[in-house]
């Protein structure tokens, strides 16, 4: 045995008679860091997690540990943890601003910096401040002048002022669609959860009034992305023939100071003119944010008038049924799951196996094939969303086409090429449920995300 391993079977077995001395634990890891041996740094810390689950160090040392190995979304979805209004972690605060710098978002993570080293100078680190653009404290206080301008961005590192004469579009659409839940592979607990809450209020509107329960309300849908939150939504308005109104991020946010709030109201206030009426707000975590993540007063001010138009503060909301679709639900501000809100929150999974027999059936209508064995090719793609398996038919169709091309004679799709497109797709879903896995075994109050550790059979 070389020196090298002797002293670490010794520091290894140090750490396992003394569980509770963090710094001999973290002078452990952070050699097993600096030998690259990430996969022995991590099980020792959750080793000892599984003691302590709660202690905010642990997790910290766990997330720098997926932070050295490039698992962003990994270390992200701790320190967000970490980082709650209620309890400052200035160390946390650090190692939140490098993540958020390697994503890009160069603004936040001045602001995470600078309020780490405010209430611990220890923790300056001057070669991130280069970095982050501050490299005194003149041209840091300019800095930070600049992000305090609301009509300001910062691109590629650097504060660019907007121009003055930017308008944004202010038109909303409406459709009525005629997809039905039958059209929507699987996802049955999703549909009956919609049809009790949204679908039943309209279709048995005797019995609900008899009750006096009003119809309307919100409903709010998280999952993987490409698993068909938006599909799902757009048949919900079909089921009971109503309009349907998608908004997104870029129908609300607009430069200027009240213009978002006042694209919101509109929204809202169009809606209630063509009750019944599905409002859909993709990516809702965008304009309904924690409040305590945003720093500028704006953001804050966005979100509260989202949640009075649910409210129905002004106006009535009765027939108004609102769904929201969200990737990211631990983005989403707590106040937006009390009742009369969405007080609902749905998990919507990837497909099952059934769902993705049915989910191919529909992308392959209309393509030449010949003896599919579609239930095989379900077996192989037990982590793909709907959108992967699209993705697959799609690699088949081409892979097909390049070989007619050369051949001259095209050839009918078999299970052959199905399998074989498989095996070139990556599930996309794999690196939303280890963000998620983190959420709900580390900031799972109340059992919201119950459902996640449920999938994947943790609970």
């Amino acid at each position: 045995m070389s020196d090298l391993e002797i002293t670490l079977a010794a520091l290894r077995e140090a750490v396992r008679l003394a569980p509770g001395n963090f710094p001999l634990l973290r002078h452990f890891v952070g050699t097993l860091m600096d030998l690259t041996r990430y996969d022995e740094a991590e099980q020792t810390i959750r080793e000892q997690l599984g003691r302590d689950p709660r202690q905010p160090d642990l997790q910290l040392l766990l997330a720098e540990v997926f932070y050295r190995q490039g698992k962003n979304s990994h270390a992200l979805a701790i320190v967000e943890t970490i980082c709650n209004p209620n309890q400052l972690h200035p160390p946390a605060l650090v190692l939140h601003a490098k993540l958020l710098f390697r994503n890009g978002d160069v603004q936040r993570a001045v602001a995470e910096y600078r309020r780490a080293v405010e209430y611990d100078e220890s923790l300056a680190d001057a070669e991130f401040a280069s970095l982050l653009g501050i490299r005194s404290e003149n041209s840091e206080g300019e800095f930070s002048d600049l992000l305090d301008e609301e009509f300001d961005e910062i691109v590629d590192g650097r504060v660019r002022v907007l121009p003055d004469d930017i308008e944004q579009p202010g038109e909303f659409r409406f459709e009525r669609p005629k997809l039905k839940f039958d059209e929507v592979g699987g996802m049955e607990s999703v549909k009956e959860q919609i049809r009790v809450k949204i679908i039943y209020p309209i279709t048995h509107a005797e019995m609900y009034a008899a009750y006096g329960k009003k119809v309307g309300g919100g409903i709010l849908m998280y999952g993987p992305p490409g698993c068909g939150k938006t599909f799902i939504a757009r048949a919900t308005a079909g089921e009971v023939n109503s309009a349907f109104m998608t908004i997104g991020i870029n129908d609300i946010l607009d430069m200027w100071l009240g213009n978002s709030e006042r694209n919101l109201h509109e929204v809202f206030q169009n809606a209630r003119r063509n009750r019944p009426c599905v409002l859909f707000f993709d990516e809702v975590d965008a304009l309904g944010a924690s409040r305590s993540d945003l720093r500028q007063s704006a953001g804050r001010q966005l979100v509260n008038q989202f949640l009075a138009e649910m409210d129905g503060v002004d106006a009535d909301n009765e027939g108004l049924l609102i769904l929201g679709a969200t990737n990211a639900p631990w983005h989403v501000d707590g106040a937006f799951r009390r009742p009369g809100r969405f007080d609902q929150v749905v998990f919507v999974p990837p497909p099952d196996e059934a769902a993705r027999v049915q989910i191919l059936q529909i992308h392959l209508a209309g393509k030449p094939s010949e003896n599919l064995e579609l239930k095989k090719v379900a077996a192989k793609t037990p982590e793909f969303s709907g959108a992967d398996l699209k993705a697959v038919v799609d690699q088949a169709v081409e892979a097909k086409l390049q070989q007619a091309i050369k051949t001259g004679r095209p050839t009918p799709l078999s299970t052959g090429d199905l399998l074989a497109a498989v095996k070139q797709v990556r599930p996309s879903t794999k690196e939303w449920f280890a963000t998620a896995r983190n959420h709900a075994l580390y900031a799972n109050q109340g059992g919201t995300y119950d459902d996640i550790l449920t999938y994947l059979k943790l609970k």
